[in-house]
């Protein structure tokens, strides 16, 4: 009797210490997920702090436009001295305004980590986004890929496809000391994997450089806005990259942070923005 309660006790230990070694198996596993999350977010704060000290650092190179003349924005763009290409649904309750730069890899870090994030709650009338486009690659390591392909850009918003080629620049980014964007016939390549955007037109507005002043004035806005980089992203116009508050930004939170700041408000239902 006593040896079957001692064997009892033996084989409940014996579980005791199984299930203790599963929980702190679980443990160390969630922490190295949190570390390698966390690894992930300083490095891209590590690039977007580089990119800040340039900006603040470096100067006398032009940024701006190709050329002189008329400013044509695009497409349903943004208007006043903060000129943007808005995307999702315009009565949506709440606005990301991401300042960013083709060139720039601390922008294409952000974009491809919180690409689906941001189409999700535009898709649900959450959210809707305002890109400002800047040069700043241009102006501090010269060449003309920002200019270049923020115009092209500018020319798909023309076109209603705005959302498909700023995602298809940014996946198919080159490095940052590479100007292949300053080339438009590499641009003009890269629209045949947006079904519908390579068309005459399309074409000839990169080729004309058609928003070049457009682009130059998104750019000045930028310097006039005392960011400190980018991308510099701003929800309802408060800054939340790298963080917001004490909190890292994620697409976790992105999506708390929106919820809170629609709490009571409803969902954007109007027929999504040009592109």
């Amino acid at each position: 009797m006593s040896k079957k309660n001692s064997d009892g006790n033996g084989n409940r230990s014996a579980r005791e210490l199984l299930q203790q070694q599963r929980e702190r198996a679980r443990a160390r596993d969630k922490q190295r997920r949190v570390l390698i999350v966390s690894a992930a977010v300083v490095g891209v704060l590590g690039l977007a702090a580089v990119v800040g000290v340039i900006a603040a650092n470096t100067g006398g190179k032009d940024g701006g436009s190709d050329k002189a003349g008329p400013v044509v924005a695009p497409t349903g763009a943004v208007e006043g001295d903060k000129p943007a290409i808005p995307t999702g649904k315009s009565d949506a309750p709440s606005t990301l305004a991401i300042w960013e730069d083709f060139r720039c890899p601390a922008c294409a870090s952000f974009e491809n980590a919180f690409r689906d994030t941001i189409h999700e709650l535009e898709a649900s009338g959450a959210l809707k986004a305002e890109y400002h486009l800047a040069t700043l690659i241009d102006r501090n390591m010269g060449g003309k890929g920002s200019l270049r392909a923020a115009n092209a850009a500018a020319c798909a918003q023309d076109a209603g496809k705005f959302t498909a080629y700023h995602d298809t620049l940014y996946i198919n980014q080159p490095p940052e000391t590479d100007d292949t964007f300053g080339d438009n016939a590499e641009l003009i390549e890269l629209a045949a994997k947006v079904p519908g955007l390579d068309t005459p037109d399309f074409r000839s507005c990169v080729e004309d450089g058609t928003h070049d002043s457009w682009v130059g004035k998104s750019n000045e806005a930028f310097e006039k806005g005392n960011f400190q980089g980018t991308p510099s992203v701003l929800l309802n116009g408060e800054s939340i990259f790298p963080q917001k508050g004490s909190e890292q930004i994620s697409p976790e939170n992105l999506k708390k942070w929106v919820a809170e700041a629609n709490k009571g408000k409803k969902a954007g239902t109007a027929s999504p923005s040009a592109g």
